[in-house]
């Protein structure tokens, strides 16, 4: 299975923010729509960084509330790892977890195109390999 898989079942929508959106209006976007990260985009809808719920807890222990009217640039992951349609989903856990961390923007052609999460990818990852059970035991019993 492929990254577009996953894609095809969840959508593509991404919920993102410009960088210089206060991170308070980005905790409550990640509060309302329930969601582990937020990806930061340009104007031109470029990808600019990603902010996630760790992100903002280290920094709230840091430094405290104000922070809360910081820009979300000066907080946001600048170097964000991607992945593209046609990765396969073996691939994006093994960065993942190379990576320590839980979402990866999709990009297609230099565009967001979606956004994984580890959820996503356990998830389908556990049909692949109950599909791959079903058919061997299907092969056995039919042997």
């Amino acid at each position: 299975m492929i990254v577009s898989d996953i894609l095809k079942t969840k959508g593509k929508n991404v919920v993102t923010v410009a960088p210089d959106t206060p991170v308070g209006v980005a905790v409550a976007t990640l509060a309302e729509k329930r969601i582990g990260c937020i990806v930061v985009t340009t104007d031109g809808g470029a990808l600019a960084g990603i902010l996630s719920e760790r992100d903002v807890v280290r920094v709230l222990a840091q430094q405290g509330g104000d922070v809360l009217d910081e820009p979300v640039s000066a907080l946001m992951t600048a170097k964000v790892v991607t992945c593209s349609p046609s990765q396969t989903i073996a691939d994006v856990m093994e960065m993942m977890t190379q990576g320590r961390f839980r979402h990866v923007p999709v990009l297609e052609e230099g565009r967001l195109a979606g956004m994984v999460s580890i959820g996503d990818v356990v998830k389908f990852r556990l049909e692949e390999t109950e599909e791959e059970v079903r058919q061997l035991s299907a092969y056995v019993a039919g042997g």
